[in-house]
């Protein structure tokens, strides 16, 4: 059994049931690591002793017959910009060299509540944003991986670990899970703290999963939601009784649905692959029996990419203008076009793109009442050839902007072999719906990836890197 290619759930269930421990999960994964991160550069911080340390402690505590959590001896890879209490934490900065944090973040006090630890931190863009980590697509190191959550991605895609957080705010989950060909979450606005979470924009940053199957995504996801009152984007307790852990675990895939075909103002940025690919899912989920109705949004959307540009660089600005003075000469250029950029938005402009970001989501949510989902491209198309930038998020932002569940799932290769991915967004709050249309459309669009592509490719390269540290 080669222990690093299982998913999530078969993990903590091999855990639990004896099969292994989770020290011979945890060294399956580091050996995975050892073979491959010298190309794939996934892992910001990866200490092999710590990893196995906290993998010898879940298994003291199963020997002992103490209680067990929900993610009982799972590592877990997370994304450099959430704060992890004596573990470096660089945000992909020059600025955060060394920076260890005395606190956690809530989804990572959360994670280790029900049993889960950290692996390991992974690459991410500076704060977020489009200056590039080292990371590279583990199908083909010369493609990008996407971003900002990079590491998450490519550590998932590679088989060095099951799961991974990572963050979204315009495109930074979905994007790179649809390059690298894993399952990629965003739950719905306020699902999940941000508290401890570097900021990029407080009304459009989301905490996302990284998984290999929808149900260890949603399982996931399940054990990290929660009221957070130190996170002012959080949602009241009420809120979260169809995504608990006990409606996930106790779930059903129904079907088929109404599903709402929507190409999207962007639709010409998508290659004719992505296009051909999607109209061919669409299709296929036609025959398996879902009243598929091909849409337009609103003519409102048609501006959603603009609204969205003005609320995250004027929040953007706000955030990192403070820092890029106290560190002259250490900030990318890319994060000082968006300071600048943002510094041009008036107070006027930004409180009115905020207005019509609400007025949009009533919009949408009524678009939505005639369909349980939407289908709609995740990217343009394959990840591009190119380490210089994350490619184009085009195809997420609106759903971000909107706060609503949204999930991707590989559905075939394009002409260079790197993975296409097939999305579906939901209504606001209507996560556990949104996956079970996802998991449905899965079965019946009737073409599966891989959990993992040809490391071989990676094998035959040549060390260019040193261990992460």
């Amino acid at each position: 059994m080669e222990l690093e290619a299982l998913g999530l759930l078969d993990g903590l269930k091999g855990i639990s049931e004896g099969q292994f421990s989770s020290e011979d999960l945890t060294n399956a994964c580091l050996d995975r690591v050892k073979r491959l991160d010298s190309q794939v550069k996934a892992w910001e911080w990866l200490d092999h002793g710590a990893a196995l340390d906290a993998a010898r402690k879940a298994d003291m505590q199963m020997a002992s017959g103490g209680a067990l959590g929900a993610l009982h001896g799972l590592p877990i890879g997370i994304k450099d910009i959430m704060l992890t209490r004596g573990i470096p934490t660089g945000m992909g900065s020059p600025i955060y060299k060394g920076n260890v944090p005395d606190e956690s973040a809530t989804v990572i006090r959360r994670l280790q509540a029900a049993g889960g630890f950290v692996m390991g931190k992974t690459v991410t863009t500076e704060f977020a944003w489009r200056h590039p980590g080292k990371t590279h697509n583990p199908w083909n190191p010369d493609y990008t991986p996407g971003g900002s959550s990079s590491g998450s991605a490519a550590a998932v895609a590679s088989g060095m670990v099951s799961a991974a957080l990572g963050t979204q705010t315009v495109g930074s989950v979905i994007r790179p899970a649809a390059y690298c060909g894993v399952v990629g979450f965003k739950p719905s606005f306020g699902l999940i703290s941000r508290a401890g979470v570097n900021p990029l924009s407080h009304s459009l940053d989301h905490v996302g999963i990284f998984a290999r199957s929808l149900d260890d995504a949603a399982y996931l996801a399940s054990c990290l939601v929660g009221h957070d009152s130190a996170d002012p984007g959080s949602l009241a307790e009420s809120t979260f009784g169809t995504f608990s852990l006990e409606a996930v675990a106790g779930k059903t895939h129904s079907g088929p649905f109404r599903l709402a075909a929507v190409r999207s103002p962007v639709w010409s940025l998508a290659d004719r692959n992505q296009q051909e690919i999607w109209e061919a899912n669409v299709d296929a989920l036609a025959r398996a029996g879902a009243e598929v109705e091909r849409v337009e949004l609103p003519p409102s959307f048609l501006n959603a990419l603009d609204i969205l540009r003005t609320i995250l660089l004027a929040e953007g600005a706000q955030i990192y203008t403070p820092l890029q003075l106290a560190h002259p000469g250490k900030t990318s250029s890319a994060i000082d076009t968006l300071i600048e950029g943002g510094k041009k938005i008036s107070a006027m402009d930004y409180l009115n793109a905020l207005v019509a970001a609400k007025e949009m989501r009533a919009e949408l949510q009524a678009f939505l009442s005639r369909f349980d989902a939407i289908v709609t491209p995740p990217a343009t198309g394959e990840a591009p050839k190119t380490l210089v930038n994350t490619g184009d998020p085009s195809f997420c932002g609106i759903w971000t902007l909107m706060g609503v569940p949204a999930v991707t799932f590989p559905v075939g290769r394009g002409p260079s072999g790197l993975p296409l991915g097939f999305q579906v967004v939901g209504a606001y709050l209507d996560d556990r719906k949104t996956l079970d249309v996802a998991a449905w459309c899965n079965r019946h669009i009737g073409v599966q990836l891989g959990l993992s592509p040809d490391l071989s490719i990676l094998e035959a390269q040549p060390d260019s890197s040193e261990d992460s540290q």
